[in-house]
């Protein structure tokens, strides 16, 4: 599944964003740009309201009360237990929307308040505390994922392929495609609809001949046992290599684009699910570092773990390499 994002606006995100008289910076509206465009939901605290009306610049500060109902207000969230009756309007409305995260109301604070991300390390809260640009490019890699070129494949929407769905590649998906709900047409244009992405190779005379198309997944539960994978993993949905480029490597090639494509994405985990009279594919992705790990209905379901900084392991140098591929050993053990 995809994670839908919580983030908390401070005052001072929300003023520019609102007031129409304020040219945004790039990184702010790419900001919002990427929050709408991922379903994630943007929120204000009640201090922020409280905040907003001290502004002494009347047509600012009516502009601005006037759009704030655009975003869900966060209500419910206890006063800070930090508050007293000394302590200024300014910390309070701080400690206030710093206690929503120790409250875990949202997933994340997005604010140039050099002071709050102070007062966020002080209290164990720092990871949770944004300024716009790290807000930016979290989104950034959840929703605008860095592209990988290699010779003889290429990367593609899923849209630009409808039009070849009466190709014999997908004839033969189709036959392994068992879903009594929707057929395997419905499916491919749902993906396209998303903005779903694939790899692809095609014959000398350009016909499509090979597919792996791929998504980023977050949290993803892959099997019928309910295991999930924590963080980012690619998921490679459907990876399918034609009878006429057999023998070029095109499987070969479609895998180091995935471990190249999760490693400028800092994807955790590589999974994808396969029939079991897939022998050659199966036979592929096992060499590569693939293991088992339940089924997926009557799929066989395959893990490539691809942790982001290489793990400590005893094991000999050939099967670390195939393991954890594009990390490798070099101590001395290696000859």
């Amino acid at each position: 599944m995809n994670q839908r994002l919580r983030f908390l606006l401070d005052t001072n995100i929300l003023i520019p964003l609102q007031d129409s008289m304020v040219v945004l910076e790039p990184s702010l509206a790419n900001f919002a740009r990427l929050a709408n465009a991922g379903g994630h939901q943007l929120l204000y605290h009640p201090a922020s309201e409280i905040d907003i009306k001290r502004d002494k610049d009347k047509e600012r500060r009516d502009r601005t009360l006037a759009r704030l109902a655009q975003y869900a207000r966060l209500d419910g969230v206890p006063s800070s237990p930090c508050n007293t009756n000394e302590t200024s309007a300014n910390d309070a409305c701080d400690n206030d929307i710093l206690y929503s995260l120790e409250c875990s109301a949202v997933h994340a604070l997005v604010t140039e308040d050099r002071e709050i991300h102070n007062k966020a390390r002080q209290a164990g809260l720092g990871s949770r505390v944004y300024n716009i640009q790290t807000a930016e490019d979290w989104l950034r890699r959840l929703h605008e994922p860095l592209e990988v070129q290699l010779p003889n494949i290429d990367d593609v929407h899923l849209y630009e392929l409808t039009n070849h769905l009466d190709s014999a590649l997908f004839d033969s998906l189709r036959e392994s495609y068992d879903r009594p709900s929707r057929s395997f047409n419905t499916w491919f244009r749902e993906k396209a609809q998303m903005g779903r992405k694939a790899w692809v190779a095609r014959t000398d005379d350009g016909q499509l001949e090979a597919i792996c198309i791929y998504a980023i997944q977050t949290d993803e539960v892959i099997n019928d046992s309910h295991t999930q994978l924590n963080g980012s993993s690619l998921k490679l949905c459907t990876f399918k290599v034609g009878e006429k480029i057999r023998g070029r490597k095109i499987g070969e090639l479609f895998l180091k684009a995935a471990f190249r494509f999760a490693t400028e994405n800092r994807c955790e985990n590589i999974f994808v699910h396969t029939s079991p009279g897939q022998i050659y594919l199966l036979a592929l992705l096992e060499d590569f570092g693939f293991q088992k790990s339940g089924m997926y209905g009557a799929d066989i379901m395959l893990v490539k773990e691809h942790p982001v900084e290489p793990p400590e392991s005893a094991l000999p140098t050939l099967d670390y390499a195939r393991l954890y591929f594009p990390h490798f050993r070099r101590d001395e053990s290696v000859q």
